[in-house]
């Protein structure tokens, strides 16, 4: 803007000729210009004092602030993936030796049971000339020389024949009792052990088990119930038959001198009839009572 365009002209006066009272004129009054200058610095539509925005053209405004809000929740979003991705990465590994810890338990104990088995007491072949050896605190449960061993149990099958009473005292001293049984694979192991030591179809063997007390009510020797869903009675047993003793049938025997179907080999007796009987104790670890010596029958 040039200087001429800030210039604005105002208040001319025009003075009119006056008269003297003489009738001659005099000369006009000079006209008087008043000069304004007005810069135009500002837009006619400003107030003074007051500041100029810059004109929006419909995008967002980009202060530091908001560039440091998005920076930081980068940031955020990216620990907090990295955290889940160590967290799933952990649970993995933990994973991953929680499962080599059980296989390797696993390996443990079936490296145990074989050793067990071919340094079982029972294993050693009857023309050994030297008695086994027997370390102490041998983690292999073990029994001794007389008795069989199935699992972590033992079975002292005895020659002797005596009353059930005279039976069970003998277990005890031996440090056990008659034998209880509590599975299907027990009775298996029994049955067969017995089979193959029977001398004729009468020579049957004592076990646990005794209606003594309450007439059909059957207990084992530490004075648990029977399980009715895991009984082995013979055909047409217990009859409690009072032909051989009035006061009925209220032990038990087994044994079959051939194969019996589906293991049913109980019978109820007399409680003082003479039979053989069947031993139980645990295996023990670490220490043995006896030892075998020669040859293993």
């Amino acid at each position: 803007m040039s200087e001429a365009d800030g210039i604005v002209y105002s208040d001319v006066k025009f003075t009119r000729p006056k008269r003297n009272t003489s009738g001659t004129a005099s000369s006009e009054a000079e006209p008087t210009y008043s000069e304004v200058r007005i810069l135009k610095t500002q837009s006619s539509t400003e107030l003074p004092g007051s500041q100029q925005h810059p004109v929006s053209n419909g995008g967002s405004k980009v202060t530091p602030e908001r560039v440091v809000i998005v920076v930081l929740s980068a940031l955020l979003v990216a620990a907090v993936i990295a955290l889940g991705f160590t967290s799933l990465d952990n649970m993995h590994t933990k994973q991953s030796f929680q499962t080599l810890r059980d296989e390797l338990e696993a390996v443990k104990r079936n490296l145990t049971e074989r050793r067990c088995e071919v340094k079982s007491c029972n294993t050693v072949q009857q023309t050994s000339p030297q008695p086994p050896v027997v370390k102490e605190n041998d983690p292999c449960p073990k029994c001794d020389c007389g008795w069989e061993q199935d699992g972590r149990q033992c079975y002292y099958f005895s020659t002797d024949y005596l009353t059930w009473n005279e039976s069970r005292d003998e277990c005890r001293q031996k440090g056990g009792d008659l034998v209880q049984i509590d599975s299907r694979e027990e009775q298996a192991f029994l049955e067969l052990k017995v089979r193959e030591k029977m001398n004729d179809y009468e020579d049957k063997f004592w076990i646990g088990l005794t209606d003594s007390e309450k007439e059909g009510t059957w207990l084992w020797v530490d004075g648990s119930p029977l399980n009715e869903s895991l009984t082995f009675w013979r055909d047409n047993e217990p009859n409690n038959c009072t032909g051989r003793d009035r006061d009925g049938e209220d032990c038990v025997k087994m044994g079959m001198i051939t194969g019996a179907p589906d293991l049913k080999c109980w019978f109820d007796q007399s409680c003082k009839e003479a039979y053989r009987s069947i031993c139980e104790r645990p295996a023990e670890t670490g220490h043995f009572t006896l030892q075998c010596v020669g040859n293993v029958v």
